[in-house]
């Protein structure tokens, strides 16, 4: 398995899990080539799992954030378009963009870019000209914005 095979899993499916269980496929249970129980991190391929997700993470095409049930979770930026669009009917950790840092002392660190910041100019562009309508089409069954109650999404209100 190579990031080039991750990058394309990704694309074909729009949204992928890391590694928790929801209702999109699971990113290390690709990699491994099977399903797996347990922590990737003791499954026997985890060396390759750890390589071919930082490779691959650190593509500009993929959006690294905790959108589906505050799991992360990979966005594909063919998809951001209508991510942007049905940022209201989601909470900002859910849409800021995580990357991750294994330092050369073997620490591990988080830096978050809060949405709207980390949306290019072109994304929000397009995130306008689709109605709601469009954007749960794109996104699927990966997204479930019915369950983030009304009164939260109005309250959550940003421009893009």
């Amino acid at each position: 398995m190579n990031a080039e095979d991750t990058l394309s899993f990704v694309k074909e499916h729009g949204v992928v899990l890391v590694s928790a269980r929801g209702p999109v496929p699971r990113l290390t249970e690709f990699i491994a080539g099977a399903p797996f129980s347990g922590s990737w991190w003791s499954h026997a391929k985890s060396h390759e799992i750890f390589r071919v997700l930082q490779q691959a993470g650190d593509s500009p095409d993929i959006l690294v954030c905790r959108v589906v049930a505050g799991h992360i979770t990979w966005v594909h930026r063919r998809l951001w378009p209508a991510l942007v669009r049905m940022a209201d009917h989601f909470d900002a950790e859910q849409l800021a963009q995580i990357r991750e840092e294994h330092t050369a002392s073997g620490a591990h660190v988080t830096h978050t870019v809060a949405f709207p910041e980390w949306v290019p100019l072109d994304i929000s562009a397009q995130a306008r000209q689709l109605c709601e309508r469009e954007a749960m089409a794109l996104l699927g069954a990966a997204i479930d914005p019915s369950a983030v109650p009304a009164e939260r999404a109005h309250n959550n209100k940003r421009s893009i």
